[in-house]
């Protein structure tokens, strides 16, 4: 159960270190393009989801190869893949609390998907989950 901690944990620190960086990404291009009619694109907004995405999997590399996850290459792509819908479900519904929870929530599904025991349990709450996220975006 410590490697499930783990990914939780491993889940909140990415989706609360993604939530504030888009946050800063998004005040800093205000700030430039708030004297600019039309169009206005910055550096950091080019970036910031490709930045994200090749962190949090550097991160997640790392993390899942120190708590023996496997395998990772069946666990790390849908959790960057999929995660940005129950993030953004829970960020628009409840605010970047309930995205750092759902971040925690999500890695730690994924991750019980990863054992043969937990794989009916992992892959019914990421399912619960990306169902759920779906309903809230589009009800």
């Amino acid at each position: 159960m410590s490697r499930v901690f783990g990914a939780a944990v491993t889940g909140v620190v990415l989706a609360a270190g993604a939530g504030h960086y888009l946050s800063w990404v998004k005040h800093q291009s205000n700030k430039v393009c708030e004297s600019i009619d039309g169009l206005c694109f910055t550096w950091w907004d080019l970036t910031a989801v490709p930045l994200i995405i090749t962190i949090a999997l550097i991160i997640l590399n790392v993390v899942y190869k120190q708590l023996d996850i496997r395998p990772r290459l069946a666990v790390i792509p849908p959790t960057i893949l999929l995660a940005p819908l129950p993030l953004v479900a829970a960020q628009t519904t409840a605010g970047w609390w309930a995205a750092t929870i759902v971040g925690g929530a999500w890695s730690c599904a994924l991750a019980l998907a990863a054992w043969s025991r937990h794989r009916i349990v992992g892959i019914t709450a990421s399912a619960t989950l990306l169902l759920a996220s779906l309903v809230a975006l589009y009800h």
